[in-house]
């Protein structure tokens, strides 16, 4: 049935509002994507996020025992990455061919549309022997 969006709400202090706010602008989105990424990243870590100031990430990522790796990292093969970008680029050629070929049937389909029923004179060969006007062709 596909999935329909859902509407959350909630209360927030005007200072905590106002200051989602600056984010909303620094980032130049509106306020509900700043909740909508959140949620998005909340639900694909299972729940395991962790907010933390900028300043505190960097004693993050050198490793502090306390605290695991963030932001979480995943190292991909080169190769995985080119093989992305080939598809990619398959993809986009497909879809340009694609649209080559819709672009065509409609041509096509003018085409019928606009013939005005106008055919033009088709002879038929039984009717040329039938006709007697010419002599038969002899071999010999």
């Amino acid at each position: 049935m596909g999935n329909k969006n859902k509407t959350i709400s909630f209360r927030v202090n005007e200072d905590a509002f106002e200051t989602l706010r600056e984010i909303a602008e620094e980032r130049d989105i509106s306020l509900s994507a700043v909740f909508r990424d959140y949620v998005d990243t909340l639900v694909a870590h299972d729940g395991q996020v962790e907010v933390v100031p900028e300043h505190e990430l960097d004693r993050l990522r050198e490793g502090d025992e306390t605290h695991e790796s963030f932001p979480p990292t995943v190292e991909v093969p080169k190769s995985f990455i080119r093989e992305h970008e080939r598809l990619e680029l398959e993809a986009e050629h497909l879809r340009e061919q694609l649209e080559e070929h819709k672009g065509y049937v409609n041509y096509l389909r003018e085409q019928l549309e606009n013939d005005t029923g106008e055919v033009e004179e088709v002879i038929q060969l039984e009717d040329l022997d039938a006709s007697g006007d010419e002599p038969p062709f002899k071999l010999g």
